[in-house]
């Protein structure tokens, strides 16, 4: 019996936060400890909005798994080849951005699980699974339970088809890019509006109807961020690791110069 885990959706089972990091600038392995060593529950490895390309995102997604943090890659666009590379190189999860219906839901659902629930494609020994040998049925069973995949809403009829987007066998969990989102519905930036909240408020009722997980990306103020994990949104993109080095790396710099 194989003893795979997922860190963070462990964390989402037991009705915990499970924390994530944006990777846009990071691009060797080490990064996987001192992420886990920082507190975080998961990598988010985007590939989405940055040039990082897929052997890196692997390598770091094999060390993730060894560091007791899971790798889940954001992949640029719905083609199969994005995210079963990424599985079989190593993932344990996929974020698929602009969802805005069930239909693009199922269709990653059919990539990212082996039968019964979708229709991936077998390859040979897994990271996942430490390169052992294991019983077909036994290795694909555990892999379809411990692998989250996620979809984003991003826009107006993504909101309005949150439920039927949850519903969807397969989907773990339904992430806001509240960025796009507050694009989307011309209000750009004000990712505090009514609007926004009401739409944390439609899909977290939607997940819960449908025992699915939600999520929260694109929110960085502490107070605000409370605001919508207070109205239900447990999977936690907590930021990212560029603009987390420049604040850190600002601050150093202001207080070195307020010395003399």
């Amino acid at each position: 019996m194989t003893d795979l885990k997922n860190a963070a959706l462990n964390r989402l089972r037991a009705g915990q936060l499970a924390i994530g990091i944006g990777l846009r600038q990071a691009r060797t392995v080490d990064i996987a400890k001192a992420m886990r060593t920082a507190g975080y529950d998961w990598l988010f490895i985007d590939m989405e909005h940055n040039s990082m390309d897929l052997d890196t995102a692997v390598q770091i997604s094999v060390a993730a798994q060894d560091a007791g943090i899971t790798p889940v890659v954001r992949v640029p666009g719905y083609e199969s080849f994005h995210a079963t590379r990424a599985l079989d190189g190593g993932a344990q999860g996929i974020v698929v951005p602009h969802v805005d219906d069930a239909a693009t839901a199922a269709r990653m659902a059919s990539q990212c699980r082996y039968p019964p629930v979708g229709h991936r494609s077998v390859t040979g020994a897994l990271p996942q699974l430490d390169f052992k040998p294991t019983p077909l049925a036994e290795a694909t069973t555990a892999i379809n339970r411990e692998t989250l995949l996620v979809v984003m809403l991003e826009s107006p009829a993504a909101i309005a088809n949150a439920e039927a987007i949850a519903a969807v066998p397969g989907v773990d969990a339904l992430l806001i890019g509240t960025s796009d989102l507050s694009m989307e519905m011309g209000i750009p930036g004000q990712v505090d509006h009514p609007d926004i909240a009401k739409a944390y408020e439609t899909v977290v009722e939607a997940c819960r109807k449908h025992g699915k997980h939600p999520g929260m990306g694109g929110v960085y103020s502490p107070p605000l961020m409370q605001r919508y994990i207070e109205i239900g949104a447990r999977l936690i993109l907590g930021g990212n690791d560029l603009p987390l080095l420049m604040a850190a790396a600002s601050e150093r710099s202001q207080t070195l110069r307020a010395m003399l």
